[in-house]
C-alpha cells in the first residue's frame, strides 16, 4: 500500500460521539429501537440523512416518513446504524469522486443500491447473514474516496477516469495506480476505527474472495458479487448484471434468487422514474 494512503488513513479523525453511541447501543443485546432513536435524534445531520433514505424509492415504504422513530422502526437497528455510519464516514472524508466519473451524490446513491441489493438478496437466503452483510455492502466502497484523492494529488485524475469509464475490473485498475484495491483500503480504514475483526476481514477480501479465510469467505463472495452487479462506473448495466450472475453461479450460489432480486430492483426503479 502506498505510503501516502497509509498516512491518509492514520490521519483520519475519530468517529463522532453519536456514531460511537450508535455502535454501543447496537452491540447491547438489552437495547431496543427506542434507545437507538434517542441517540440518533441528537444529530440533525444523521436525522436528515435517515429521513432522506426512508423516503427514497429504493426502499419503497409507500408513505411519507416524517419522524426518526418511524424511520428507525421501519429500517430496524442494523440498517439505521448502516445509514448513520455511511453519512458520517463521507462527512469525515473529502469526497471528490471525479476519477471514477461520478459525483459524491451518485457515489452515495450507488453505495445505497449495493446495500439494498444485498439486503433484498440475502434476506431470501439467511436473514441473520443479511443483517451482517448490509453494513459491509453499504460501506465497502469507502476506500475509493482515499484512492480518488491520491490519484488527484498525483495529477492522474484524467487518465484514471478515462480508463475507469470502460473498465470491467476496477480493482485491477486501482492496483495499477495505487498498488492496492479499494477493499484493502476500506478494511484498513475500519481497522483504524476499531471495527470488529469479522467486518474488517470480509471487506478486505471482497476483491479476492477465494483467498479469504474460511469463516468470512461466503461474506466476501457476496460482497464481490454485489459490487460486480452494481459497479461504481456502470451500476446495473446489462454487462455488469451478466458478470455478477456468472460470478454467483461460479461460486455455487443460487443465481436465480439473485436474478429475481435484481429484477425486483429494476422494476422498482421503473415505477419511481
Amino acid at each position: 500500500m502506498k505510503s501516502s494512503i497509509i498516512e491518509s488513513i492514520k490521519s483520519l479523525p475519530p468517529l463522532s460521539k453519536t456514531i460511537i453511541d450508535i455502535n454501543r447501543v447496537y452491540a447491547d443485546e438489552e437495547a431496543g429501537v427506542g434507545d437507538l432513536v434517542k441517540v440518533v435524534e441528537r444529530d440533525p445531520m444523521i436525522v436528515a440523512n435517515l429521513l432522506k433514505h426512508a423516503n427514497s424509492p429504493l426502499y419503497g415504504f409507500g408513505r411519507e416518513i416524517k419522524s426518526v422513530a418511524q424511520a428507525v422502526s421501519l429500517f430496524g437497528m442494523s440498517m439505521t446504524r448502516s445509514i448513520a455510519l455511511g453519512n458520517s464516514v463521507r462527512k469525515l472524508l473529502n469526497v471528490d469522486m471525479q476519477p471514477y466519473g461520478v459525483t459524491s451524490e451518485k457515489f452515495a446513491e450507488i453505495s445505497s443500491m449495493q446495500a439494498t441489493l444485498m439486503r433484498k438478496w440475502y434476506t431470501k437466503i439467511d436473514k441473520q447473514k443479511a443483517d451482517t452483510l448490509y453494513l459491509a455492502a453499504f460501506l465497502q466502497e469507502t476506500g475509493k474516496i482515499l484512492i480518488a484523492s491520491d490519484v488527484i494529488q498525483e495529477d492522474e485524475g484524467v487518465s484514471f477516469q478515462s480508463e475507469a469509464e470502460h473498465s470491467n475490473n476496477l480493482a485491477e485498475l486501482e492496483k495499477a495506480y495505487v498498488e492496492v484495491t479499494s477493499s484493502q483500503v476500506t478494511a484498513k480504514i475500519f481497522e483504524h476505527w476499531g471495527f470488529e475483526k469479522e467486518f474488517v476481514e470480509m471487506i478486505r477480501y471482497a476483491d479476492n474472495p477465494l483467498s479469504a479465510p474460511e469463516e468470512v469467505q461466503e461474506y466476501a463472495t457476496a460482497l464481490n458479487i454485489v459490487k460486480t452487479v452494481i459497479p461504481v462506473n456502470s451500476p446495473l448495466s446489462e454487462q455488469a448484471m451478466n458478470f455478477g450472475l456468472k460470478r454467483a453461479k461460479d461460486s455455487g450460489c443460487d443465481a436465480s434468487i439473485l436474478q429475481e432480486t435484481i429484477n425486483d430492483m429494476l422494476d422498482a426503479a421503473e415505477v419511481s422514474s
